[in-house]
């Protein structure tokens, strides 16, 4: 004789795998902690700060670096 299976049962499992799935993909996709996070940010700053010091400003009224000698 065949073993009874509560369908219901199955149903619900079958979910709960499903979800949890779903929860571990959402996970890897966007779970990063707080330090991670904050990490991040500040190297992304340091680097926007060591770039913008780099730049090469014109003179005022002019299109000219500030750097080229008068002639």
């Amino acid at each position: 004789m065949a073993e009874i299976t509560n369908l219901n049962q199955f149903r619900k499992q079958k979910a709960r795998a499903e979800k949890k799935a779903r929860g571990d993909a959402n996970a890897a996709r966007f779970g990063r902690t707080r330090a991670e996070k904050e990490r991040t940010a500040r190297e992304e700053e340091a680097a926007r700060r060591s770039l913008d010091g780099h730049h090469r400003e014109p003179r005022p009224g002019t299109d000219a670096p500030t750097d080229t000698p008068d002639a």
